[in-house]
Formats: structure tokens, C-alpha cells, sequence
């Protein structure tokens, strides 16, 4: 089956967020089970794109209402286990930086048309175009509904929901960006006086995932005002769990790691590892090391780190370490952090896969106070590596984790509050020092299987419900098909 997957993220190509996790090793995985699987991606001035060499396959004068952009797509040299294609339009997409410039309808806008002017060169058109968050969510709707992309028409579409969250919506009089489309269809476009491309592509889509089934049913009490039409759009609509890279993901060749281990040889190498990252960052390695990784922001429950830290530092006998950035506000109060708690608590405002590796490697328990969390990925991370998660109760987080009173390998939790997250470190806390079974949960998690591998074909057998049917003859003998 020929699939083409487009987003705004691939790693390692450009990333913000878990999105970019998924697509960068999805359609590895799809290959790999027999498919031909590619991704279609802006082109952006990050280092790896800038350090890429490949040729231009497509070139495009894309007119945008009244202004005239040079397009090109790119087929870039790589060794990531599926072709990739970059779409560079000047002055649009050829900037520093993901998301975050004013005009980015503009720029994600331009980039869904000229992937499409390009499909349509070619000699076969792919069995499923599987479009990835708002970014991408016009795409369903411009192969429907605009006359220059009837060719397109009968090709399926899959939209995955990664955040709900992020909707991309703006201004009514924006829809002069998108091309000439059937005005009799502008309802589809339309989301309370506003164009919503998230919504759209749910209109749209022929199929409509989630990341995790438990997701899916949230987001039809909890979407950010798409409640309704979730729950109206439900016949098409599937959670399908994530999985993770696990040879990028992989402790026992991991390149970032200090001391690289096994399942078998999970204590001498944790062991090192933790060692190394105490003392990079001024810690005490005897201690339960907590760690947190992840955007500073409040879907994530960071906005209720400072005070959960500073309690929780107060009442038990552990170091915490921190990898993220987001809201400036919550930065403060972690620097302020590092110096009223020195040689307990540490951060590194910012993001670096480096030390990302080495905290799962390193810490015995990973924080996860998720108010929303689609799937999560750094749980699943952890888990590979030995490294207990505490979490919530919530989306993807409670599809793939089970408390160790109820017979699982980690820490939960049902609110996101500073109480529930400071009460689960007094839990791990004395957990940490249970060593036996403390060992034996470690051993546990690391045999648990989240690969692609589950997932890839799960994907897949969408794709196929979604193929034409044959059509059964009637004849005057028999019934041919």
C-alpha cells in the first residue's frame, strides 16, 4: 500500500512535541511490514535540514490571493528508514522555527497546497494520504471540495488527532488563502464565525484517530470546544495507541548514555548513568532521583511544579531534576528553585535529547502531572529504561500505565493538584527504598512492548477498510467480481 503521511514535525528533522516522535517513525515501521510509506513536511532552517543534501523533484508558482510564491519540494537524502520530501516556499517556510510567526495560516496554508499540486503529477496516486493535526487540516477538505484537486477526490483520508488542544483557527476573511472550492461547501470551513482547520479535517477526514483510545473518548467531553462534533462525527472516529522507536529508544545501544545496559545488566548501567547525571548537575546520586521532562506548560501541570517541588523537597529525603522550557513565568520560580534548594534540585531550562536519554537512563522516577496528555511517549521512554513513572490518570497516560497496587509497574494518580503529586513522591519515596521489589518492577517494565511494531499494521488495517470494494457483476450464469 502506498501511504503518504504530511505534518508539521518529523524527527529528527524538525521537533517540538510528541507529533514529531510519531511521524518520524511510523512509516519506518509501515516499510517494514511491506508498505511504502513517505513523509511530506515543511522546509525549515533547522540544523539537520540545513546539513541535508537532496534535488528538487517539483517546482510550483503558488498564487496565494494575489501574491505569487516560488515553491519548491525536495526529495532529501536520509537514513530514516522511509523517503522524505520537504516543501521549501520562500519567504513562508524557509524560516527559523516551527510554529509561533503571525502569519502561520499563511505558511501552513501555502505548504497544503503546493504537497497537493504535486501529488497531482503523480503517475499513481497513493491509496491513503494520512494528514497529521491542524497543520495539515485543510488537506481533506481542498481534495473534496476545490476543483483543481478533483483528481484527488476518490483518494482516502485519515486525520490523526494528536492535541485537540491546537486548532489553528482565525479570521473568516483568511479563507481568501485557501483555493477556489465549491461555495455550497463553506459550512465545512466554518466553526462559530471562524475558519477551523481542525475541525474541518474532522468534517472531512474519511477516518479520524486519536492517539489513544481513552483520548478519544475524553475529547468528546473535553475538546476545546469540539466536543459536539466528535461526538456527532463518532461512526468515524478510532483511538489508536502509540508506540515508540525502539532502536532509537534503546538502552542497550544508546548512543547518549554514559554506560549503555540490558534488561540483565539494568543495575550497573542505571548506575552509571544516574552517577554521571548527579554529578553533572550537583546532585546527591544515594538519593531517589525524580525527574521531569517536558514543556513548562499548563496542560502539562508544570504551571503546579514550583510548589510541588518545593514540598515535596521539604518533606522527604530525595533530589529532582528538570528538562524543559515553556511559560516564563514557571522558569523563574524553577531558577529560583536551583538556588534556595542547591545540590537537590537542578534544571536545564531548555532541550536537549542528550540529557533527555540520560534522565530516563538516570532517574529512578519520572514525573507526569498531565492534565492532558493524547498518548504521552515519555512514559512509554521510561518505562523502557527502568525509570518508574508517576502520572495522572488521563488520556494515553492511563491506557499504558497501571499502578503497583493494582498489579502494575507505576505510581498513578487522579488529580493533577500539588497534594496528589507530592503525595505520589512520598509513595515512591518509600517504594525506592522496598529494593527487592523495587528491582523486580524495573526488570518488569523494561520487558514491556510498546514497539511501532503493535501499531504500524493497526494503522494499516484502517487504511484498507477504507479501499474500494469490488464491484459484484450480475451475469446470466453467475455472479462475477
Amino acid at each position: 500500500m502506498k501511504i503518504l503521511h504530511i505534518s508539521a514535525e518529523c524527527h529528527p528533522v524538525a521537533k517540538v512535541g510528541g507529533l514529531a516522535d510519531v511521524v518520524g517513525a511510523l512509516p519506518k515501521y509501515q516499510n517494514r511490514i511491506g508498505h511504502k510509506a513517505a513523509v511530506i513536511m515543511p522546509y525549515y532552517k533547522t540544523t539537520w535540514v540545513e546539513r541535508a543534501t537532496g534535488r528538487v523533484v517539483f517546482t510550483h508558482q503558488l498564487v496565494v490571493d494575489g501574491t505569487t510564491y516560488l515553491a519548491e519540494v525536495i526529495d532529501v537524502d536520509n537514513e530514516l528508514g522511509f523517503p522524505l520530501f520537504v516543501i521549501r516556499v520562500q519567504g513562508l517556510t524557509d524560516r527559523a522555527g516551527v510554529y509561533g510567526h503571525q502569519d502561520d495560516a499563511l505558511r501552513f496554508i501555502a505548504f497544503q497546497r503546493v504537497a497537493l499540486q504535486w501529488i497531482l503529477t503523480f503517475e499513481t496516486l497513493p491509496e491513503v494520504v494520512h494528514c497529521h493535526d491542524h497543520h495539515t487540516g485543510f488537506i481533506p477538505f481542498m481534495m473534496q471540495y476545490c476543483p483543481e484537486f478533483d483528481k484527488l477526490m476518490s483518494v482516502p483520508t485519515v486525520l490523526s488527532i494528536h492535541n485537540a488542544q491546537y486548532q489553528g483557527n482565525f479570521d473568516k476573511s483568511g479563507v481568501a488563502m485557501l483555493p477556489r472550492f465549491r461555495e455550497s461547501r463553506y459550512g465545512l470551513l466554518d466553526w462559530y464565525g471562524q475558519i477551523n482547520p481542525l475541525a474541518a479535517a474532522i468534517k472531512c477526514a474519511w477516518r479520524v484517530n486519536t492517539v489513544s483510545p481513552s483520548y478519544m473518548e475524553e475529547l468528546k467531553e473535553q475538546a476545546n470546544g469540539l466536543e459536539g462534533l466528535l461526538r456527532s462525527e463518532s461512526q468515524k472516529c478510532v483511538g489508536i495507541l502509540n508506540g515508540i522507536d525502539t532502536e532509537t529508544w534503546n538502552p542497550k545501544t544508546d548512543e547518549y548514555l554514559v554506560k549503555n545496559f540490558t534488561i540483565r545488566s539494568r543495575a550497573a548501567g542505571r548506575k552509571a548513568n544516574k552517577e554521571a547525571l548527579c554529578e553533572e548537575f550537583g546532585l546527591d546520586a544515594s538519593k531517589p532521583l525524580f525527574g521531569f521532562i517536558g514543556r513548562l506548560v499548563w496542560e502539562k501541570g508544570a504551571d503546579l511544579l514550583p510548589e510541588a517541588i518545593e514540598q515535596a523537597l521539604n518533606e522527604y529525603d530525595i533530589n529532582i531534576i528538570l528538562l524543559g522550557s515553556g511559560a516564563s513565568d514557571i522558569e523563574g520560580q524553577l531558577e529560583q528553585l536551583k538556588f534556595t534548594h542547591k545540590g537537590r534540585f537542578n534544571a536545564h531550562i531548555g532541550y536537549e535529547e542528550r540529557m533527555s536519554h540520560q534522565v530516563y537512563a538516570g532517574a529512578d522516577f519520572l514525573l507526569m502531572p498531565s492534565r492532558v496528555e493524547p498518548c504521552g511517549l515519555n512514559q512509554l521512554y521510561s518505562l523502557r529504561y527502568g525509570c518508574v513513572p508517576i502520572l495522572r490518570r488521563t488520556g494515553g497516560l492511563k491506557d499504558t500505565v497501571v499502578d503497583i497496587g493494582d498489579g502494575g509497574h507505576g505510581l498513578c494518580h487522579d488529580q493533577t493538584s500539588v497534594f496528589d503529586i507530592v503525595y505520589s513522591i512520598g509513595r515512591a519515596e518509600v517504594f525506592f527504598r522496598e529494593e527487592k521489589q523495587f528491582k523486580t518492577n524495573q526488570k518488569q517494565m523494561m520487558e514491556i512492548d510498546h514497539s511501532w511494531e503493535n501499531t504500524a499494521g493497526t494503522y494499516v488495517t484502517l487504511y484498507e477498510e477504507l479501499q474500494p470494494k469490488p464491484v459484484a457483476v450480475k451475469t446470466g450464469k453467475s455472479i462475477k467480481k
